[in-house]
């Protein structure tokens, strides 16, 4: 056998699994994000309460800990994950109500979503072209998301007990943002060099790096407008 031959053909299989599981990933991710849009809506239109909403939440935390991880090798996985963005669509309802009651809250949504949206699209315009492999960025990214993760319990925590700490509110906002971006890098990069070949985990990582974009955004350009 040929070892170039067997190489090149190695190489021509592995990028087309990739493609596949790029176009899979995608396919799905539109679907959940329309379907997360619904389930936010429904939740608006109902006027759910926030101890609605956070326990929504918590549920879709629960999926995606315990339950995604076991079904995302069969067909009951893709079941999981429109449960998991159903849920945290629908806990977005009062978060976006409130914004929407404020005098400028439309701008604010509609700022927050098209600066994801952007964010997202020239983020993996740049991986799909220069395909470059940013796998370097995984534990550090890891590390990142642990440390705001408590800090923003911490933050949440001192509002309960009726000490606000708005600094660090925003502070967490702002580094979430900034590391769900590095987040749709490396994932998007994982998926395009072969690191990823699970669809249906990759459409969650994904989705979930969107959603904590968008509502960081959100935070950050309410505060931006004094609201």
């Amino acid at each position: 056998m040929n070892p170039q031959v067997s190489s090149y053909d190695r190489s021509i299989a592995a990028t087309r699994s990739s493609s596949k599981v790029l176009k899979n990933t995608y396919m799905l991710l539109a679907l959940t994000l329309l379907f997360s849009a619904f389930t936010a809506g429904v939740s608006m239109a109902m006027n759910m309460p926030y101890m609605v909403s956070l326990g929504s939440t918590i549920g879709a935390m629960l999926l995606l800990w315990f339950v995604v991880p076991r079904t995302a090798n069969s067909a009951s996985g893709i079941g999981v994950v429109f449960a998991v963005t159903g849920l945290l669509g629908f806990g977005l309802g009062p978060m976006l109500n409130h914004y929407l009651g404020l005098p400028n809250g439309p701008q604010l949504v509609m700022g927050a979503m098209g600066i994801t949206a952007f964010v997202f699209l020239a983020l993996s315009a740049y991986v799909l072209v220069t395909r470059k492999d940013f796998s370097f960025m995984g534990g550090f990214l890891m590390t990142g998301v642990l440390v705001a993760f408590v800090a923003a319990l911490v933050a949440l925590g001192a509002s309960l007990l009726g000490y606000p700490m708005p600094g660090l509110s925003l502070a967490v906002s702002a580094l979430f943002a900034l590391l769900m971006s590095g987040m749709i890098l490396w994932q998007t990069s994982e998926i395009v060099n072969g690191g990823e070949t699970n669809y249906v985990l990759a459409t969650i990582s994904l989705y979930v790096s969107i959603y904590n974009l968008f509502t960081s955004l959100l935070h950050l350009l309410g505060f931006a407008s004094n609201d």
